[in-house]
């Protein structure tokens, strides 16, 4: 029996999905290119070569690169981390190692960013600072939270909910470029299977990174169908669950260009009312197709799971 290109295709998309799952998941463990190709089932060099003809870059250096933007992710949040304990814990042997690779992706040293790390400013320092340049840019950082605060009030409704589990299912891409064309295909083939005509069915997007660390042509996200219906996979539709979470929901009507403001926002909201982000990536929830809305608006609800 002859098996098809876009078979191989899919089963190809398939493994590496269960690969970068993996890789999100255990990155203070070992990732050797033996033990995650063993975990897809391919010999080192099959697999080494999917791998990076499907994501662009080698196993080696899409690791270090996670790690690396993990590392920011703590530094950014615990402004007094032991960055030896940090470059250990995330699997470089030494600090230098550690701090080279920093420096390759940000251009400073991680002791310089967490210097540098604007969370740093508050009210409260303003209030106390003596030094007339560290004043300037505290009040250019409380403006901009205010400019940002200022949105949310004109522009969202905000609660906090609890939200049940949502299966999906989805499509991976990464970056910014192609997002409309993913969402095409996958409502064609949710047309195909007879999941839009559900009115429970929801379009959704999860962010895997942060604008704020990784690259936007190397931000990993899911296209998903929110569907509890049966249906066959095809060619590269994943599955999974959106773990049920309490979740600052930010109800917002917008044009695609604001989409970057109202993220900002919400989140700024959320450390401002001394909310702290879960471990589970933020997502969106749209309840409208912009092309049909008068102003081409977005009717969407903005997660981001808090602790």
């Amino acid at each position: 029996m002859l098996i098809s290109k876009n078979s191989i295709e899919k089963d190809y998309i398939s493994r590496i999905n269960l690969i970068l799952k993996h890789i999100e998941n255990n990155l203070d463990s070992e990732l050797s290119l033996d033990s995650l190709s063993g975990l897809a089932l391919y010999s080192p060099f099959h697999f080494h070569r999917i791998f990076k003809a499907i994501i662009g870059e080698t196993l080696r250096a899409y690791i270090i690169r996670k790690r690396i933007e993990k590392t920011v992710s703590v530094l950014l949040h615990k402004r007094h981390v032991s960055i030896t304990e940090l470059s250990l814990q995330y699997g470089f042997n030494s600090n230098s190692s550690f701090t080279r690779a920093f420096k390759k992706f940000y251009g400073m040293s991680p002791s310089e960013f967490q210097k540098k790390n604007p969370n740093k400013f508050s009210k409260i320092r303003k209030a106390e600072s003596k030094n007339g340049q560290e004043n300037l840019i505290s009040e250019k950082y409380i403006c901009n939270i205010n400019n940002h605060l200022n949105w949310i009030k004109m522009n969202a409704n905000i609660e906090i909910k609890e939200i049940p589990e949502l299966k999906f299912a989805s499509i991976t891409h990464f970056g910014i470029h192609g997002v409309e064309d993913v969402f095409n295909r996958l409502v064609k083939w949710a047309n195909a299977e007879g999941l839009i005509k559900n009115p429970e069915t929801k379009m959704a997007r999860i962010f895997h990174d942060s604008f704020k660390i990784t690259d936007p042509d190397k931000v990993r996200m899911s296209i998903c169908v929110l569907t509890n219906k049966s249906f066959s996979l095809k060619e590269d539709i994943d599955t999974g669950t959106i773990k049920s979470s309490k979740c600052i929901v930010g109800r917002f009507e917008i044009t695609t260009n604001d989409f970057e403001k109202s993220w900002s926002s919400l989140f700024i909201w959320m450390n401002e009312n001394s909310y702290k982000k879960a471990e589970e990536p933020p997502f969106e929830i749209y309840h409208n197709d912009f092309r049909e809305h008068i102003e081409n608006k977005c009717i969407v609800d903005l997660h981001i799971p808090i602790e």
